[in-house]
């Protein structure tokens, strides 16, 4: 019901989820009887292997029709459901509602990855149109009373009927999904629910374009190359083209990144040129330039605030958080804020240090969030002996991908992978893989887009153009979707260790899609909880550095030797340094998110204007007693794309990066402990966690997979937050964790 209903339907939802010019479909067709036939296409499944969507066949024309007429098919679906003069049973109601929208499934899938990874004006025209009227087509289904009665009929019967597990959390999950969508309000608070779905839809998709396009559509111009001092030729290569083709020719253009810190300030020995580059990150979509989104974070906030209430929860992380793994905000925010008094200090200190680093330099001024990575970089350097582009040699990016990140699947699980070219692609930089079973069946369909773009949003992603589905006899189609600045024509593609880690992580994601083993389509693979669903993509992590796999994908590009053991011994070493900012800007973050979340109606209607909002980010971070003036947050409120685009995304939930790297690190633990890579390992793995999609609880799935309750004491160590005796109490149960001795009190590096 959750997938079928809730996200198939709800515009941004579907985005777990830029190239200039015409993208890599068929050109628009005019004449009916052509887009008669495109809109045809997502009648059936593709026919191309694993049906595998045919971009060759679908044009940017079809969309809005297909769309339309995917909800025109569903529509009828519900109603024969209604209508049906049966009795309500399991198979007649709830299955025959799980079958519904298959069409709507299918465009959908295919318009959100594009507008995710390769949109155009007029794929962003059809978004603003279409993700309300796909908002109120959801609602539609999910507040129809009559449909209800007959859920709630077959609900109320359960005690009774003999269904398996995933039948029974089918069940569960379809009342549950819509109760919490309304079913139980009465019938004028179902439409102002309605109403406010609608406009939410609407703005949070207008936030999302918006704050997309300050960060392509402005980048920041340097009048000369001096100004970029300390960056590679080939960066300042870069830097000249994108000022060219944006208009400046002659000067020099740096793109933003998604988030407030920028990836070129460390190399940047012109002070003043990073506190420009600095400022343009900080200030994005605050008015700054023509772009401002604080009047949409008012609304969405409101918005938010007030259908909350309607529900009769205080706030709107009460009601957003009921299907968690946390459930309650308190143990969210608990679990967080037991680590801000060892947070703090290690900022104060790392400042100090950094204060001492640039008056070694000559300088004469204390560090500020533009000076903070270079000297940190330094210090870590001098320190550790690190050169973060000398350890980039190591790393070439198909090496990493083939003989890295498919070589760890395949002893872990026994994956192959088959790299093919016969396949449409959605853009040329995109790479296609079938993916065979330990048994040599083929599992699944992967496309990996690694490469950043004006026309695909920031950060990286995973997600499905085909969902595995035993009553549909359906195997995953999955696509992974990187940043990953592209080197110059001719030039060997690195990458940095960060983007390593990055590439693992996503992988991870894809693992848990490619070994759904469901019957039903909204429960498979990633179909999760928020706060669990980055649980199995971290635990992926663990393979980048892991000495047999490393011994088998990192080798110099141009000599082939292998990366020397002390280099990863300095990166391992170096992990835990930096952790006032590394850590403290993701903290900031989840704590600022957890501020707007909580909001009840009447102040959240009293952030009514654009200078309220900036008061309330400012108090709200200052609330947190971290060193936020120098540690500012990883986002900030503005293009906090995470929260305030798409109707919930991770609203009242980016705690689960911290909350599932509790879960990753103990789970790293138990690998070592059992002898790490073996296919033993990875098979309790896959057949305890990545396999059982969302049939089950999420305290019970880590049970089966570690023996035990999951332990916070593995995430402290990992990030140079434990002191004395961390260990004392430290086991996370349903109720939420436990006390942490005195691993909050102090640090050690």
């Amino acid at each position: 019901m959750k997938a079928r209903i809730l996200a198939t339907t709800a515009a941004t939802a579907l985005s777990l989820v830029a190239f200039t010019g015409t993208p890599a479909m068929a050109q628009s067709k005019q004449d009916s009887q052509s887009l008669d036939w495109d809109v045809a296409y997502f009648a059936n499944d593709s026919v191309l292997p694993f049906n595998a969507p045919d971009f060759t066949k679908i044009s940017e024309d079809a969309y809005l029709p297909a769309f339309e007429k995917g909800m025109a098919i569903q529509k009828a679906e519900i109603d024969a459901i209604i209508n049906n003069p049966a009795a309500p049973t399991f198979e007649n109601t709830i299955v025959a509602l799980e079958r519904s929208g298959r069409m709507l499934g299918r465009v959908a899938r295919v318009f959100f990855a594009l507008t995710g990874s390769n949109t155009t004006d007029k794929l962003d025209d059809i978004n603003t149109e279409v993700s309300p009227k796909l908002t109120a087509h959801g609602d539609a289904i999910a507040l129809n009373p009559e449909l209800f009665a007959r859920v709630k009929a077959v609900y109320d019967q359960r005690a009774a009927m003999t269904m398996t597990r995933e039948d029974a959390k089918l069940l569960e999950d379809t009342y549950e999904g819509m109760v919490h969508a309304g079913a139980l309000l009465t019938a004028a608070e179902r439409e102002r629910v309605k109403e406010i779905n609608t406009e939410l839809s609407e703005i949070t998709t207008e936030f999302g374009q918006a704050a997309r396009d300050a960060m392509a559509d402005q980048p920041v111009i340097f009048d000369t190359r001096e100004e970029l001092a300390g960056l590679s030729d080939s960066d300042i290569k870069a830097a000249a083209d994108l000022a060219t083709e944006k208009g400046f020719e002659g000067k020099y253009a740096v793109a933003l990144q998604n988030t407030t810190q920028q990836p070129l300030l460390p190399s940047m020995s012109n002070r003043a040129a990073r506190e420009k580059l600095f400022q343009a990150s900080y200030h994005r979509a605050d008015g700054t330039t023509d772009i401002d989104t604080r009047e949409l974070v008012a609304k969405i906030a409101a918005l938010r605030a007030e259908k909350a209430a309607l529900f009769g929860e205080s706030d709107w992380a009460s009601y957003a958080m009921w299907d968690r793994m946390a459930e309650k905000p308190a143990t969210a925010l608990g679990f967080m804020e037991r680590m801000v008094p060892a947070l703090a200090a290690t900022q104060r200190r790392e400042a100090e240090m950094l204060n001492a680093a640039i008056a070694a330099d000559g300088g004469n001024y204390e560090v500020q969030p533009w000076d903070w990575y270079r000297y940190a970089n330094k210090v870590k350097a001098e320190r550790y002996d690190l050169d973060e582009d000398a350890v980039a040699e190591y790393f070439q990016l198909d090496k990493v991908l083939e003989d890295g990140v498919f070589y760890a699947a395949n002893k872990l699980y026994g994956l192959n992978f088959k790299r093919r070219t016969d396949l449409p692609v959605y853009h040329p930089d995109v790479w296609t893989y079938t993916v065979y079973d330990r048994d040599g069946s083929e599992l699944g369909l992967f496309y990996f887009d690694p490469f950043q773009r004006e026309s695909k949003r920031g950060g990286a992603w995973m997600s499905n153009f085909v969902d595995q589905s035993h009553m549909w006899g359906t195997k995953p189609v999955i696509y992974n979707v990187l940043n990953i600045p592209k080197a110059p024509a001719g030039e060997t593609q690195l990458v940095s260790f960060d983007n390593v880690n990055t590439m693992f992580h996503e992988f991870g994601h894809a693992l848990h899609g490619f070994f759904a083993n469901q019957r039903y389509e909204s429960l498979s693979g990633t179909a999760v909880a928020r706060d669990f669903v980055e649980y199995p993509s971290q635990v992926n992590e663990i393979w980048a550095t892991y000495p047999e796999v490393l011994a088998n994908y990192a080798k110099h590009y141009k000599t082939g030797a292998p990366i020397p053991t002390e280099m990863i011994d300095k990166i391992d070493a170096a992990s835990k340094f930096n952790q006032g900012y590394d850590f403290g800007e993701v903290v900031e973050a989840a704590l600022l998110d957890m501020k707007w979340a909580a909001l009840s109606k009447d102040e959240a209607a009293a952030i009514d204007t654009p200078e309220k909002v900036d008061a309330f980010e400012r108090k709200s971070l200052e609330e947190l007693g971290l060193e936020i003036d120098l540690v500012p947050p990883r986002y900030r409120t503005t293009y906090f794309n995470h929260i305030f685009s798409g109707p919930t995304g991770y609203s009242a939930g980016y705690y689960s990066y911290l909350w599932t790297e509790m879960l990753d690190r103990d789970s790293r633990k138990w690998f070592l402990d059992n002898g790490g890579l073996t296919r033993a390992n990875g098979d309790h793995f896959r057949e305890t966690v990545l396999s059982t999609g969302g049939t089950m609880d999420y305290f019970e799935m880590f049970r089966n997979f570690a023996g035990r309750e999951p332990d916070v004491t593995p995430m402290l160590e990992a990030r140079g937050l434990t002191g004395g005796d961390a260990a004392a109490d430290s086991e996370v149960s349903d109720d939420g964790p436990a006390e942490v001795g005195d691993a909050a009190t102090d640090v050690t590096e």
